[in-house]
């Protein structure tokens, strides 16, 4: 939809665009941002043998703020997806989201988990919102977990929750588990989970979290949860940026509409995912999903390429004195270090059908599209959680291989850096960052690297090599 447009513009919402009846949720989604609106919602969307009569509808809660949710309510769901390229843009209505609701409204959260019309529950809540321990564990002891487990217990009894009794909880995993004890109590039959962050092993996340939960709540819903309900392993890749204020007028102009919550996104996009779906799904594989029986080297090639390279820009580009991706990719000296990150990290993708080199070059094509204002300081946060999915193992898999892993001590030296003198953090462990950010120079550096990976800071060489590329990096 490209129509030039100088007239005030128009109102925003079904009655006024021309778009599909809009379809009964059979999806529901948890983080309603600008990722979800980019990605599973276009896929939904582009998923439909009947684009005039669509069967899969979205009901998306949001996250922290429910000012998304208000404002897309009062356009009925719609919203404009601009793909912006290097050269112009293209704008398309989405209208595959048909609910758009605020986090506290977990009451209709519930009804939907409940319904044997819902198929799957989508997640997009930030690494941090599993509230996990190491290794992915369930960790009843981390606060909200610990919130939520007294009040789901104090309010389940005789095998179902007293709603009334139960009020918000405190963690995505909380909401789920009631939503899915109200389904078990229906006879609804089982679903399907499926995490979409930023996570490895990210099907594991979001096992732990819920099923762990369920079952420390009550033994009999664990067990049901473990048998009705999967956990779909995904790898996500498409950049999303914030959303700068001009795209509204962008959008006013080109399509003669007043959308308030446009979104602006690359044209790249790319969806794998390994697991069940036992109550259906949308055929996301029309819209170029890919279903792999193995998802890990998937994973590891987004994590370790595009993610692990993002992570190194954001650092080692700020301190270049960069403020976006385009900007850091084309000074000379990041766009080597991040080859010589490719480098290292390529050594270890090796599974057949990858397509590494294309992967690379399609990267650099992406990273340099000046129109997308991806900004290093929004990918800087969560650094600590960040940098042990996407530096930490390709420094343990070269070191591992008798090679020093120079590029990936780099990006987590980069950090360090960047971390000098710095006395507060984005970072979903801030208190354990700065503490480590405060101690003593001859400390500071192996108790940054400790909070990335414990056993890397008892190694001197490795401390040595972090100083001496923080050092080259100022």
């Amino acid at each position: 939809m490209t129509t030039s447009n100088t007239t005030e513009p128009r109102p925003f919402d079904r009655s006024t665009v021309d778009v599909a009846p809009a379809p009964r949720p059979r999806l529901v989604h948890i983080g309603l941002g600008a990722f979800h609106r980019a990605h599973q919602l276009w896929y939904t969307q582009h998923s439909e043998d009947d684009a005039a009569h669509p069967q899969w509808g979205y009901a998306s809660f949001s996250g922290r703020s429910a000012d998304l949710a208000h404002a897309l309510e009062s356009q009925d769901g719609l919203y404009t997806l601009v793909e912006r390229g290097p050269d112009s843009d293209e704008y398309e209505v989405i209208s595959a989201l048909v609910e758009a609701r605020p986090a506290e409204n977990v009451s209709r959260l519930w009804e939907l988990l409940a319904a044997r019309s819902t198929a799957v529950l989508t997640i997009t809540v930030t690494e941090a919102a599993y509230n996990l321990g190491e290794g992915l564990a369930f960790d009843p002891a981390q606060s909200p977990v610990a919130a939520d487990l007294e009040a789901l217990t104090a309010a389940f009894a005789d095998g179902a929750f007293d709603l009334a009794a139960v009020g918000v909880p405190a963690t995505m995993a909380g909401k789920v588990v009631v939503g899915l004890a109200e389904r078990r109590r229906q006879d609804a039959g089982g679903l399907a989970v499926v995490s979409c962050d930023n996570l490895s092993a990210n099907d594991v996340a979001a096992h732990n979290a819920v099923q762990g939960l369920a079952a420390a709540v009550d033994p009999s819903l664990g067990a049901w949860v473990e048998d009705n309900v999967s956990f779909v392993a995904t790898s996500i890749d498409r950049i999303t940026p914030r959303s700068e204020d001009s795209v509204l007028e962008d959008v006013a102009r080109e399509t003669g509409y007043a959308d308030r919550v446009p979104v602006v996104t690359e044209p790249f996009r790319s969806w794998v995912l390994q697991g069940e779906f036992p109550a259906g799904r949308p055929d996301w594989e029309k819209a170029g999903a890919e279903f792999v029986d193995d998802i890990e080297p998937f994973e590891r090639r987004k994590l370790w390429l595009l993610n692990g390279s993002h992570s190194l820009m954001a650092y080692a580009g700020q301190l270049r004195g960069h403020a976006t991706v385009a900007d850091a990719i084309g000074d000379p000296v990041c766009r080597a270090w991040v080859d010589e990150f490719w480098d290292e990290a390529s050594q270890h993708l090796t599974t057949p059908g990858l397509d590494v080199p294309g992967y690379r070059e399609a990267l650099l094509d992406r990273f340099s599209n000046p129109r997308i204002a991806h900004h290093l300081a929004q990918i800087a946060m969560d650094g600590s959680t960040k940098l042990q999915m996407r530096a930490v193992p390709v420094l343990k898999a070269e070191r591992a291989a008798g090679r020093p892993g120079t590029a990936a001590a780099r990006a987590i030296a980069a950090w360090i850096a960047y971390l000098d003198g710095r006395t507060e953090v984005s970072d979903a462990r801030s208190k354990l960052v700065l503490e480590a950010n405060t101690k003593p120079a001859n400390e500071r550096i192996r108790a940054l690297i400790a909070v990335l990976d414990a056993e890397l800071a008892q190694q001197e060489d490795v401390v040595d090599q972090v100083e001496e590329l923080i050092s080259s990096l100022k």
